[in-house]
This record gives structure tokens, C-alpha cells and sequence, in this order.
């Protein structure tokens, strides 16, 4: 059974020599690697101008540093967040963690007041970390707590803090347990991640095997959290969520609701909304994407209810000028809703697509259950496709082109016709950069979609890269469906 309790770590026994955890296993551990004691495991030290040098690390009682916010007011708390990581710098992985604990720093009123992603070098990222605890009431860290030679975050923050770093033994007894179970012993690599900076709150892992870190220390709060994102999510909502919910009058709280609109310009959005306001507080942000545009109302107050109440009354004006445009909410996305609406609605589909080669089909597929709606799809690129598969006329394809009106509907009922789904829908177009001519330029695309009363179809011009007017016609096609479905019982 997991418990709260403060727990003693081998080392020195003076009570600032603890290390404190949120959680712990019903045992009492066991002695590290065959009683070597903690000064026996490999120790990393500073080289060069990173080292700082600090008086020996003192103790930070629980809450000390919510109290000292609460003394100065209700000043807004800031935070810094430092990503660490070389393949980050290399730009060989997305930073997705910014987006993540940005939106999660909001929701709590903390203001983020600067990024900054620093390599595998703990010089560096101590000169980085050093200059934080001037800016910042909160830094948090991302990666570098695992088991191999560039994992240095926490043996930096406890260096540049001035604290020793401990053993803690319920982790390392959780860490054995983990690795017999897969048959292996311990490594002295994989039991560095048992020690922890003095005074540390130890935050389980859900997802992996490297716990996190909470220190209160000098007024600062500094949490240290895996490079994973399936690990720092599952991390961060089950203990720095309660964390931070527990702080006493953190700052101003934000909330912000996401409006997705699809088959309308950003230009034309702002056409239809601009006067119900801009930066003000509520406010309201555009982002255009290929066949979208997100409207972003956000408002900050100094709880969540009172912000939730300034965006309600502005939301309903702002859904109520996009409602022949809006397809979803916030986390929404259009072939989860076209996917919604045809399981509701008993109906079947299929797709005959050109231009986009699949790419209906692909999202379609993505949302789990879409089996029960979607039957396949043909991916006529060629002509020959077209006309031995799907039945489009020879004499069409000479006439009009593949890239027709009258192309695009015998595919639609061609490929509903071969499935015997209740909608057959069609792509035809010109993706480019080549194909294009005065008559039918880059982005002239043509979708239509078959059903029992009857063939509709629509022609578009998409502007863009390749990679854009395929993705707007994914969307428009997807939107077909879903304009078409919410028009039948």
C-alpha cells in the first residue's frame, strides 16, 4: 500500500539528511547493492565554470517556501522551465513538454517567463539552473533522470544547491523488486537513480522506472521530472497536480477554451468575430492550420471560476457567428466527430481518393472502433484505377481529365457502388508543385460524395505546399461527410 510518511536515507543521520517522499512501499527496503554503502557508487563531479561553489545544504520545511509567497501577497508566482537534452538541441525530437506544462502552469496562475533547453552538459546546465533560482519561483526541470552517463540533472541541482545526495531505500528496494521480476540484478548504472538531493520529496513514476524530485528550498520550488512524455504526463498529474493545487494563492488562474472551425479562412474568422474583442482580458487568438482554423479565447482571474464565467458569456457569442463552421471543442478532432456521427446515424462509408493517396482513410482509421463505419478505401492515382476499379468512364477521363467534376462523381459512385457502404465519397486534384496549368492550377480539387438520394459534389482551390492542399482537402472531404450527416435524422 502507497502512503505519505518522510522516510531516513543512509548517510549522515542529522535531520537535514533526509530525504522526503511522497509516496513508499509497505517494506522497509534493503541494503544497497550487498551493503556497499552510497560512497562506494560511481560519484560525478563538476568540472570547469560550472561548479558553484555553496555552503553545506540546509533543510527546507514542508510548505516553507508556500509561506513565503503568502507573506509577500498575492504577487503572481513565475516559473522557469528548463529542457534538458542534447537530441532536443539537435532537433532530432519535438519539444512537446513546453506545450504541455505551459497549458498546465496556466490552469494553475503560475507565469512561465522563459524556455530554455540546454544539452547533455552539466556545466551548462548549472550555469542555466544558477541563473533560474535569481528569476524564477519555480524552475522545473525535464530529463536527465535515468541510468546512463549523460543523466546529470540531479546530481547538478543537488551540487549547485549546496546539498549532498542520499540513497534513498525504498526506491532502490522498488528499483530490485522491478528488475528481478524481469529476471536481472540491480546495476550499479540503474541505482543511481535511487539518490536523491537532501530534502527532496521523491515523485513516483507511473510509466517508467525513474523517479522525479520536489525540493522546497530557500523560498524556491524546484521539481525535477523524466524526459519521457508518456512519463513526465503520468508524473505530473498524479503528484505535481496535487502539489500545485495545494499552494496558497499561487497567481492570477487562466483558462482557455478552443473553438475548430474548418471550410472558412483565418481572414474571414476574423471577419465574422473581430468585434467581440482581441487582446483584451477575456481575449481571443487565432491559429490557421491546413483546412483549420483554432480560435482561442482565454481569461485570466484570480480563481478558476470566476475566469470560466468571463469566457462563458464570450463563447457563446463567438460559437454562435461560426456555427456553420465549427466542428468541435478543444481536444476534438474532425474524423473522431465524422466518426461520432456515423456510428450515432448506423451509417457505413467508404472513400475513393487520389490527390490525398490515403490520407482520409489514415484518419479515419486512426480513432479506435471506426471498423463499425468504415468498410476501406481505394486509392486510384492512376487513371487505370480509376477506370478498371472503380468504373469511371474512359470516355470522361479523355474528355473531362481526372481532375473533373464529372470524374469525381463517378468515383464517389463507383467506389459505393464496389463496397456497398452507405456513402461513397471521392478526392481529385492537383497536389503539385507540378501538374498545374491556367486551367486547372495547382490546388483545384474536387470532392463529392454518393449516398442513396443523390450525388453532390464541390470543387475547391487549396493554396499552399503540397503537403497543405492535401491536408485541406483531407479536412473538406471530412467535413463533407460531417455537413452532409448533420442535415439527415
Amino acid at each position: 500500500m502507497l502512503s505519505a510518511r518522510s522516510t531516513g536515507v543512509s548517510g549522515d543521520s542529522a535531520a537535514s539528511n533526509r530525504v522526503h517522499r511522497i509516496f513508499t512501499r509497505g517494506d522497509k527496503g534493503a541494503n544497497l547493492m550487498e551493503g556497499r554503502s552510497p560512497s562506494d557508487l560511481p560519484v560525478l563531479h563538476f568540472s570547469g565554470s560550472g561548479r558553484v561553489s555553496r555552503g553545506p545544504g540546509e533543510k527546507i520545511n514542508e510548505g516553507e517556501a508556500s509561506r513565503k509567497r503568502k507573506e509577500q501577497g498575492s504577487e503572481q508566482m513565475q516559473a522557469e522551465l528548463i529542457f534538458t537534452g542534447t537530441e532536443l538541441l539537435l532537433g532530432e525530437v519535438l519539444n512537446t513538454h513546453a506545450q504541455y506544462l505551459g497549458r498546465q502552469m496556466a490552469a494553475y496562475g503560475i507565469e512561465v517567463i522563459l524556455h530554455t533547453t540546454v544539452g547533455d552538459n552539466w556545466d551548462r546546465l548549472a550555469e542555466v539552473f544558477e541563473a533560474a533560482l535569481k528569476r524564477a519561483d519555480l524552475i522545473i526541470i525535464t530529463g536527465g533522470l535515468g541510468s546512463t552517463t549523460d543523466d546529470l540533472t540531479k546530481d547538478t541541482v543537488a551540487r549547485v544547491l549546496g546539498l549532498p545526495m542520499l540513497l534513498d531505500e525504498p526506491t532502490l528496494q522498488w528499483l530490485r523488486e522491478f528488475m528481478a521480476r524481469r529476471g536481472a540484478s540491480l546495476s550499479e548504472s540503474m541505482a543511481r537513480q535511487a539518490y536523491f538531493p537532501a530534502g527532496a520529496k521523491v515523485l513516483p513514476n507511473p510509466a517508467g522506472t525513474a523517479p522525479g524530485a520536489l525540493l522546497e528550498h530557500q523560498g524556491k520550488v524546484v521539481i525535477l521530472l523524466p524526459g519521457p512524455p508518456r512519463e513526465l504526463k503520468a508524473m505530473f498529474e498524479a503528484s505535481v497536480v496535487p502539489y500545485l493545487a495545494s499552494l496558497s494563492n499561487p497567481g492570477m488562474v487562466t483558462r482557455t477554451r478552443l473553438l475548430k472551425v474548418t471550410g472558412i479562412s483565418e481572414s474571414e474568422v476574423q471577419e465574422l468575430i473581430g468585434d467581440l474583442g482581441g487582446q483584451g482580458n477575456p481575449g481571443i487568438a487565432y491559429l490557421a492550420k491546413p483546412g483549420e482554423v483554432h480560435v482561442r479565447i482565454s481569461a485570466q482571474a484570480a480563481n478558476g471560476a470566476v475566469a470560466d464565467q468571463m469566457i462563458s458569456g464570450l463563447l457563446e457569442k463567438v460559437r454562435e457567428r461560426l456555427a456553420g463552421y465549427l466542428f468541435g471543442m478543444d481536444d476534438d478532432v474532425l474524423e473522431e466527430v465524422v466518426g461520432r456521427l456515423l456510428a450515432q446515424k448506423g451509417l457505413t462509408c467508404a472513400l475513393a481518393e487520389s490527390c490525398t493517396g490515403g490520407l482520409v482513410a489514415a484518419r479515419l482509421t486512426s480513432i479506435p472502433g471506426s471498423s463499425a463505419y468504415f468498410w476501406g478505401s481505394i486509392v486510384a492515382y492512376d487513371n487505370r484505377v480509376k477506370e478498371k476499379v472503380l468504373g469511371v468512364p474512359a470516355e470522361t477521363l479523355e474528355v473531362h481529365g481526372a481532375v473533373s467534376r464529372q470524374t469525381a462523381v463517378a468515383m464517389a459512385e463507383g467506389v459505393r457502388s464496389l463496397t456497398g457502404t452507405h456513402l461513397g465519397l471521392s478526392i481529385t486534384g492537383i497536389a503539385g508543385p507540378g501538374g498545374g496549368t491556367p486551367a486547372k492550377p495547382v490546388g483545384l480539387t474536387y470532392i463529392a460524395l454518393a449516398a442513396a438520394d443523390g450525388t453532390s459534389c464541390r470543387e475547391f482551390h487549396f493554396p499552399g505546399h503540397r503537403q497543405a492542399v492535401r491536408q485541406g482537402a483531407a479536412n473538406a472531404a471530412l467535413n463533407m461527410i460531417r455537413l452532409y450527416l448533420l442535415d439527415r435524422p
